[in-house]
């Protein structure tokens, strides 16, 4: 009885920390802003890559950008190393509600000028 409720809650801990887009971003919060990926995290439940964006004032602003998970990256042609430190990028998405630097990335343009879409619900990529 033990090992079947350890193994019940187990399993429901990835769905008490996933999250709602709605829960988190605020859609009428659109945000675009160009900057330098400084890092990429791949993992799940969800792929993060950071950004430092130069503000009006030439103040460095550090971005998290959340994006879909990695097995919905993979199948719009995502890799690990699609994004790299020092790559020059345009991210289009959703603000936080908490006003912090963090952002639901729908769309990022690569300094080549080639449009990804981040795998986030709603991001105008394909379906599948």
């Amino acid at each position: 009885m033990k090992a079947q409720l350890l193994l019940l809650f187990a399993a429901a801990v990835p769905l008490l920390a996933h999250h709602s887009f709605a829960a988190e971003y605020d859609q009428k919060q659109p945000i675009t802003f160009k900057g330098v990926v400084t890092k990429l995290d791949w993992m799940n439940p969800h792929v993060y890559f950071y950004v430092d964006v130069k503000d009006k004032d030439g103040k460095v602003e550090h971005w998290a950008c959340e994006a879909g998970n990695p097995n919905a990256l993979a199948r719009r042609g995502w890799k690990k190393n699609s994004l790299k430190a020092e790559d020059q990028i345009t991210v289009e998405g959703f603000r936080a509600k908490d006003g912090s630097f963090t952002m639901n990335a729908r769309s990022i343009t690569l300094a080549d000028g080639t449009k990804v879409f981040a795998a986030s619900s709603d991001d105008g990529g394909p379906l599948n």
